[in-house]
Protein backbone atom coordinates (compact mmCIF):
# COMPACT_ATOMS: atom_id res chain seq x y z
CA UNK A 1 0.00 0.00 0.00
CA UNK A 2 2.34 3.23 -1.22
CA UNK A 3 1.77 5.64 1.78
CA UNK A 4 0.53 9.38 1.52
CA UNK A 5 1.76 12.47 2.97
CA UNK A 6 -1.36 12.70 5.05
CA UNK A 7 -0.58 9.62 6.28
CA UNK A 8 -0.12 8.91 9.81
CA UNK A 9 0.38 5.75 12.18
CA UNK A 10 -0.75 5.85 15.35
CA UNK A 11 0.94 3.70 18.14
CA UNK A 12 -1.67 2.48 20.53
CA UNK A 13 -0.69 1.93 24.58
CA UNK A 14 2.25 -0.06 24.13
CA UNK A 15 3.43 -0.01 27.54
CA UNK A 16 5.16 -1.99 30.08
CA UNK A 17 1.71 -3.18 32.04
CA UNK A 18 0.24 -4.84 28.95
CA UNK A 19 3.37 -6.42 27.99
CA UNK A 20 3.72 -10.71 29.03
CA UNK A 21 4.15 -10.44 33.13
CA UNK A 22 2.05 -7.35 33.57
CA UNK A 23 -1.42 -6.69 35.31
CA UNK A 24 -3.21 -6.05 32.52
CA UNK A 25 -0.95 -8.72 30.15
CA UNK A 26 -1.65 -9.23 26.23
CA UNK A 27 -0.93 -12.61 25.26
CA UNK A 28 2.28 -11.37 22.15
CA UNK A 29 2.00 -7.87 23.41
CA UNK A 30 5.61 -7.95 23.14
CA UNK A 31 6.06 -9.88 19.74
CA UNK A 32 4.89 -6.68 17.86
CA UNK A 33 7.61 -4.56 19.32
CA UNK A 34 9.94 -5.03 15.96
CA UNK A 35 7.22 -4.92 12.93
CA UNK A 36 5.52 -1.90 14.50
CA UNK A 37 9.67 -0.36 14.50
CA UNK A 38 10.32 -1.76 11.03
CA UNK A 39 6.41 -0.27 10.11
CA UNK A 40 7.01 3.00 11.90
CA UNK A 41 10.19 3.80 9.34
CA UNK A 42 8.02 4.57 6.33
CA UNK A 43 5.62 6.77 8.19
CA UNK A 44 6.29 11.23 8.25
CA UNK A 45 3.67 11.03 10.74
CA UNK A 46 4.17 8.55 14.03
CA UNK A 47 1.43 9.54 16.84
CA UNK A 48 1.69 7.39 20.56
CA UNK A 49 -1.06 6.97 22.67
CA UNK A 50 -0.19 6.00 26.62
CA UNK A 51 -2.87 5.00 29.24
CA UNK A 52 -2.46 7.49 32.44
CA UNK A 53 -4.41 6.58 35.23
CA UNK A 54 -4.27 8.20 38.51
CA UNK A 55 -4.78 5.89 42.07
CA UNK A 56 -7.87 4.71 42.48
CA UNK A 57 -9.08 5.10 38.77
CA UNK A 58 -13.22 3.99 38.27
CA UNK A 59 -11.62 1.29 35.59
CA UNK A 60 -9.64 -0.39 38.63
CA UNK A 61 -11.72 -3.24 40.30
CA UNK A 62 -9.68 -2.35 43.58
CA UNK A 63 -11.82 0.87 43.46
CA UNK A 64 -15.08 -0.92 44.35
CA UNK A 65 -14.99 -3.56 47.09
CA UNK A 66 -15.78 -6.80 45.97
CA UNK A 67 -15.58 -6.87 42.64
CA UNK A 68 -13.45 -8.66 40.52
CA UNK A 69 -11.10 -8.08 37.60
CA UNK A 70 -11.93 -8.96 34.22
CA UNK A 71 -15.07 -10.83 36.04
CA UNK A 72 -17.45 -7.68 36.81
CA UNK A 73 -18.43 -4.20 35.60
CA UNK A 74 -19.81 -1.39 37.32
CA UNK A 75 -22.58 1.12 35.79
CA UNK A 76 -21.01 4.68 35.63
CA UNK A 77 -22.69 7.44 34.68
CA UNK A 78 -21.53 7.18 31.05
CA UNK A 79 -22.81 3.75 31.19
CA UNK A 80 -21.25 -0.22 31.79
CA UNK A 81 -17.31 -0.28 32.76
CA UNK A 82 -15.38 -3.18 32.79
CA UNK A 83 -12.85 -3.70 35.62
CA UNK A 84 -9.64 -4.24 35.68
CA UNK A 85 -6.36 -4.45 37.84
CA UNK A 86 -4.76 -1.64 38.51
CA UNK A 87 -2.56 -0.38 35.39
CA UNK A 88 -0.49 2.21 33.84
CA UNK A 89 -0.41 4.31 36.99
CA UNK A 90 0.64 8.22 36.09
CA UNK A 91 4.61 7.81 36.64
CA UNK A 92 4.98 4.31 37.32
CA UNK A 93 7.11 1.83 35.44
CA UNK A 94 4.66 0.01 34.08
CA UNK A 95 3.15 3.17 32.29
CA UNK A 96 6.09 3.25 30.55
CA UNK A 97 6.48 2.72 26.70
CA UNK A 98 8.29 -0.65 26.07
CA UNK A 99 11.93 -0.18 25.96
CA UNK A 100 12.28 -1.79 22.13
CA UNK A 101 10.35 0.95 21.33
CA UNK A 102 12.56 2.82 18.78
CA UNK A 103 10.16 5.75 17.69
CA UNK A 104 12.57 8.47 17.86
CA UNK A 105 10.34 10.59 15.33
CA UNK A 106 7.25 10.56 17.14
CA UNK A 107 5.70 14.12 16.66
CA UNK A 108 3.18 13.47 20.10
CA UNK A 109 2.35 11.32 23.03
CA UNK A 110 -1.54 11.56 23.73
CA UNK A 111 -2.37 10.75 27.49
CA UNK A 112 -5.61 9.45 28.05
CA UNK A 113 -7.74 7.59 30.96
CA UNK A 114 -6.16 10.23 33.24
CA UNK A 115 -9.76 11.58 34.57
CA UNK A 116 -10.30 9.84 38.10
CA UNK A 117 -14.16 9.29 37.10
CA UNK A 118 -14.21 8.41 33.29
CA UNK A 119 -11.71 5.64 31.01
CA UNK A 120 -10.92 6.58 28.15
CA UNK A 121 -10.17 3.55 25.22
CA UNK A 122 -9.97 5.77 22.62
CA UNK A 123 -7.71 7.74 21.55
CA UNK A 124 -9.86 10.37 20.56
CA UNK A 125 -12.73 10.24 23.01
CA UNK A 126 -13.63 9.70 26.55
CA UNK A 127 -15.93 6.37 27.24
CA UNK A 128 -18.50 8.76 27.61
CA UNK A 129 -18.55 8.55 23.17
CA UNK A 130 -18.93 12.85 23.83
CA UNK A 131 -15.83 14.29 25.41
CA UNK A 132 -12.90 14.45 23.24
CA UNK A 133 -9.33 13.69 23.73
CA UNK A 134 -8.41 16.77 21.00
CA UNK A 135 -6.50 14.37 18.88
CA UNK A 136 -9.05 15.11 16.13
CA UNK A 137 -8.30 18.86 15.92
CA UNK A 138 -4.73 18.13 15.91
CA UNK A 139 -4.80 15.66 13.00
CA UNK A 140 -6.82 18.04 11.07
CA UNK A 141 -5.17 21.06 11.49
CA UNK A 142 -1.91 18.62 10.54
CA UNK A 143 -3.84 17.91 7.40
CA UNK A 144 -3.96 14.29 8.50
CA UNK A 145 -6.39 12.19 6.62
CA UNK A 146 -5.54 8.19 6.51
CA UNK A 147 -4.73 6.87 9.76
CA UNK A 148 -3.37 3.34 10.36
CA UNK A 149 -3.60 1.43 14.29
CA UNK A 150 -1.16 -0.33 15.65
CA UNK A 151 -1.12 -1.76 19.24
CA UNK A 152 -2.75 -2.71 22.78
CA UNK A 153 -5.28 -3.89 22.83
CA UNK A 154 -7.09 -4.91 19.56
CA UNK A 155 -10.82 -5.45 21.30
CA UNK A 156 -9.99 -2.21 23.14
CA UNK A 157 -8.15 0.69 22.96
CA UNK A 158 -7.06 -0.18 19.25
CA UNK A 159 -10.90 -1.47 17.93
CA UNK A 160 -12.60 1.91 19.96
CA UNK A 161 -9.50 4.40 18.37
CA UNK A 162 -10.26 2.83 15.04
CA UNK A 163 -13.64 2.81 14.79
CA UNK A 164 -13.72 6.61 16.67
CA UNK A 165 -11.51 7.75 13.59
CA UNK A 166 -13.62 6.51 11.11
CA UNK A 167 -16.91 7.95 12.35
CA UNK A 168 -15.10 11.45 12.57
CA UNK A 169 -14.54 11.08 9.09
CA UNK A 170 -10.57 9.89 8.70
CA UNK A 171 -9.89 6.64 6.65
CA UNK A 172 -8.69 4.27 9.18
CA UNK A 173 -7.02 1.25 8.60
CA UNK A 174 -5.90 -1.37 11.64
CA UNK A 175 -2.62 -3.42 10.87
CA UNK A 176 -3.67 -6.76 12.04
CA UNK A 177 -0.53 -8.37 12.36
CA UNK A 178 0.97 -5.51 14.65
CA UNK A 179 -1.87 -5.96 17.43
CA UNK A 180 -2.82 -8.22 19.69
CA UNK A 181 -6.77 -8.66 21.93
CA UNK A 182 -7.06 -9.04 25.55
CA UNK A 183 -9.31 -11.58 24.11
CA UNK A 184 -12.20 -11.09 27.48
CA UNK A 185 -15.21 -13.68 27.14
CA UNK A 186 -17.69 -10.38 27.49
CA UNK A 187 -16.04 -8.32 24.82
CA UNK A 188 -16.97 -10.21 22.11
CA UNK A 189 -14.56 -8.81 19.21
CA UNK A 190 -13.29 -11.05 16.97
CA UNK A 191 -11.22 -9.99 14.13
CA UNK A 192 -13.52 -8.96 11.51
CA UNK A 193 -15.93 -7.16 13.60
CA UNK A 194 -14.26 -4.35 14.09
CA UNK A 195 -14.02 -4.01 10.00
CA UNK A 196 -17.55 -4.53 9.58
CA UNK A 197 -18.30 -1.82 11.74
CA UNK A 198 -16.22 0.54 10.03
CA UNK A 199 -12.72 0.84 9.91
CA UNK A 200 -10.38 -1.39 7.60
Amino acid sequence: LPLRPTDALLVIDMQNDFMPGGPLAVAEGDAIVPGINELARQFEHVILTQDWHPEGHISFASSHPGKQPFVDTVEAAYGTQALWPVHCIQGSRGAELHSGLALPQAEMILRKGYRKDIDSYSAFFENDGATPTGLAGYLRERGLQRLFFVGLAYDFCVGFSALAAARLGFESLIVEDLTRAVGLPASGNKPGTIESAGAS
